[in-house]
């Protein structure tokens, strides 16, 4: 009975090691990406995120990957909470032995793994988090970004804004990072362009939080000019029915972020506004190579139209294959040289990765809202390059303290 014991034992030690050799093996062959999101709470984004990520990897992975390896990706819900995005990017690398850890859309959960990635010391390509603290204030030489941030936000629209010669505005936004930041740049901006300006007026609920009836009725109280709205998601889509039955945009200029993106004017439906200035996504009226290829590609493997996270996720794909085939490797040190000032190529066409603050240089179209067939559009667009849309170097060099 001992000796049937100990074959026993060997026997299973050897079926464990040939298994434990043959993942080793497996892995060779791959290279694995953790990615971190908070796919519960916003299914909207990040749905087509996840989808334009795994449209982009399978035509990487039909070409032979990247430096002969397939590129494999563990996607992770990070909860909405910057503490689990933490617990799980640690598990990522120290269980699950990623080779690079991608990802992000809500700002404060960017942040805090902007600074895991300094403290352990492992490259972290931002995704979509919108602080520009995560390449500026906080930023460190692990973390670079691809989305435009707050900044370039709130500058794209401020000209319109401007241009619409109105005096008093109020504002409305989420009560953390991204909203605080989004209202601080628009102020600034605004005021550059049109001093006489003057903010009449905030409201700031929580995130996931607003209570519509008395934050309109707030606004509407202050008798603005003009509004500039930061909200997103379900507050958005409570924001804009309430305002319009209470007739609060009436007669108003509007400026809103983001909302121009299928995902938030979707739910909207035949409530969408009509006539706001927004940033979003214009994808029936753009007409480039890239964009073309894009969305054929992507309407043939899901039979549906895409979102702009579907080109975030499918931009962030791209640029890791164009920087790991520039580095030669996954090696932390290697990545971060090969990203300096990499090019790569996005549904919006080239895009590189600025030296200076490791910030992309994807940019944001800017149009106006429409109502068409009972449901909102954007039906166009100005795209503005990143490039034009951030400010001066000697600027961002004394808010980023860290090379």
């Amino acid at each position: 009975m001992k000796l049937f014991k100990q074959m026993t034992v060997a026997a299973a030690m050897t079926v464990g090691l040939a298994a434990y050799s043959g993942h080793a093996a497996a892995e060779k062959d791959t290279i694995l990406i953790g990615e971190i999101n908070s796919y519960k709470t916003l299914p909207a984004n990040l749905e087509p995120y996840k989808k334009g990520w795994e449209l982009a990897q399978e035509q990487v992975n039909a070409k032979g990957g990247v430096l002969g390896k397939k590129l494999e990706t563990i996607f992770r819900d990070d909860n909405a909470n910057a503490g689990d995005a933490v617990r799980i990017a640690e598990e990522l690398i120290s269980r699950d032995n990623v080779d690079i850890l991608a990802g992000v859309t809500l700002s404060h959960v960017g942040l805090a793994v902007t600074d895991f990635a300094k403290q352990r010391e492992r490259f972290f390509l931002a995704s979509g988090p919108l602080s520009d603290k995560v390449v500026w204030d906080n930023g460190n030489r692990y973390t670079y970004r691809l989305r435009a941030g707050t900044h370039a936000l709130a500058a794209s629209v401020a000209p319109a804004a401007a241009a619409a010669n109105k005096k008093r505005w109020a504002l409305i936004y989420p009560n953390y990072e991204y909203g605080q930041a989004a209202v601080a740049s628009f102020k600034a901006e605004l005021k550059r362009l049109q001093p006489d300006v003057e903010f009449v007026a905030e409201q700031a609920p929580p995130f996931g939080r607003l209570d519509p009836g008395p934050a309109v009725q707030a606004l509407a109280d202050a008798k603005p000019d003009a509004i500039f709205n930061v909200l997103f998601g379900p507050d958005l889509t409570k924001f804009a029915r309430e305002g319009k039955t209470r007739g609060l945009f009436e007669g108003r200029t509007v400026v809103s972020l983001l909302t121009g993106e299928p995902e938030y004017l979707d739910p909207l439906r035949a409530d969408a506004p009509d006539g706001w200035i927004v940033t979003g996504y214009p994808y029936t009226s753009i007409d480039t190579p890239e964009h073309d290829a894009f969305i054929k590609a992507y309407e043939e493997k899901y039979d549906d139209y895409p979102r702009l996270n579907s080109v975030i996720g499918y931009s962030t794909v791209m640029a890791l294959a164009a920087g790991i085939e520039k580095a030669g490797s996954t090696d932390t040190e290697a990545l971060i040289k090969a990203f300096k000032g990499l090019e790569f190529v996005t549904p919006f066409g080239p895009v590189k990765f600025r030296e200076l603050d490791n910030q992309s240089t994807m940019g944001i179209h800017v149009g106006k809202l429409a109502v068409e067939n009972n449901r909102g559009v954007m039906p166009e667009g100005e795209y503005i390059p990143g490039e034009e849309l951030q400010p001066p170097d000697d600027v961002v060099k004394q808010l980023r303290k860290d090379g």
